[in-house]
């Protein structure tokens, strides 16, 4: 089998790191963090990404649009468990597909990866349609952090 080539490249430079801890709700009977909350982590990230970069969901609203998330993927590496400190590294995917690709790692508090995921988002406008290109803020966003010349 012919492994598929990476049609985009991570924008490393463009990575935030963000630490949470684990907390009692977030964890089943076992003791260990429940899997759907990795999804929850990975929207922290996102936050923390935005936030750093000028690129949070109010930032996205207040220019007309909004950024659905049409994929999710998570894959789980090790356990982690309540009280648990945690980073979040998050990097935006360079593409110039009308979409925003973000790729996450969660290490534990020895560093070791716990958990590697990737949502994927698209744009829509304000009445909701598919944009198939990308809207001028993210145009500008992109030339602003380097990703664009």
């Amino acid at each position: 089998m012919t492994k598929r080539k990476e049609q985009y490249n991570e924008a490393t430079e463009l990575t935030v790191s963000h630490e949470i801890r684990i907390r009692f709700n977030e964890t089943d009977p076992l003791g260990i963090v429940w899997h759907g909350n990795y999804i929850t982590y990975f929207e922290d990230g996102r936050e923390a990404f935005g936030r750093q970069h000028g690129l949070t969901y109010l930032d996205i609203g207040n220019t007309g649009y909004t950024t659905p998330i049409v994929k999710s993927k998570c894959e789980h590496k090790l356990s982690l468990r309540y009280g648990d400190v945690v980073t979040i590294e998050t990097t935006v995917v360079d593409t110039p597909a009308a979409k925003m690709i973000y790729r996450f790692r969660i290490l534990d508090a020895k560093g070791e990866v716990a958990c590697t995921g990737e949502t994927v988002q698209v744009f829509l406008d304000g009445d909701g349609n598919l944009m198939l290109t990308n809207p001028p803020f993210y145009e500008e966003w992109k030339r602003k952090v380097g990703l664009l010349k």
